[in-house]
């Protein structure tokens, strides 16, 4: 089980990366011809919008679910992914510069990721190492057992909550009977 805090500092981070992540990958979605287009990597469209795909699932992992450790992984892994690309989309282009910029934001986005993981396992280990509550005396009731035992008998029953007349056990001596027996 991971031991995380939804209100620490790494989890802020993690939260802030999440919408970054949804916001970065609508774009990608949404704009990936003309984004293919300003790096000069056209033929990459369809990989751009891919790529927003996965932006976006790993924005919504930040924001829905519990550990962010695992999602933050999954963004420095795509950001590798995204450096090799611009890397390779870099040559024999004419607007390198341009992938250049777009390569050194995902540098910056890759040094944001790296500082979240590393504040949230140090968080992880803060937690791990303090010492574990012992609840093993308590029963979870307010009062010992032996000292609730038949504290309801005395209760009055209201006519509601008593079983209806029709659903009662009938003895063999019950009203059908003993008309029988005096006919």
């Amino acid at each position: 089980m991971a031991l995380y805090d939804r209100s620490s500092a790494g989890d802020n981070l993690a939260r802030g990366l999440g919408w970054f992540s949804i916001g970065l990958g609508v774009a990608e979605v949404m704009a990936g011809r003309s984004i293919a287009r300003w790096m000069g990597m056209e033929d990459k469209t369809n990989l751009i919008r891919a790529y927003g795909v996965r932006e976006i699932t790993a924005g919504v992992g930040l924001l829905a679910l519990g550990d962010p450790k695992p999602w933050i992984w999954s963004r420095i892994a795509g950001d590798a992914v995204d450096m090799a690309t611009l890397a390779a989309g870099m040559e024999n282009n004419p607007r390198a510069g341009n992938a250049r910029i777009a390569f050194g934001a995902v540098m910056a986005a890759t040094a944001l990721d790296v500082v979240c993981v590393q504040k949230l396992h140090r968080e992880e280990a803060y937690y791990r190492s303090l010492p574990v509550p012992d609840y093993s005396d308590r029963s979870g009731f307010p009062r010992p057992v032996s000292a609730m035992r038949g504290a309801a008998s005395d209760a009055s029953i209201g006519e509601d909550m008593r079983t209806p007349r029709i659903l009662r056990f009938q003895s063999a001596t019950g009203p059908a009977q003993s008309q029988s027996a005096q006919g």
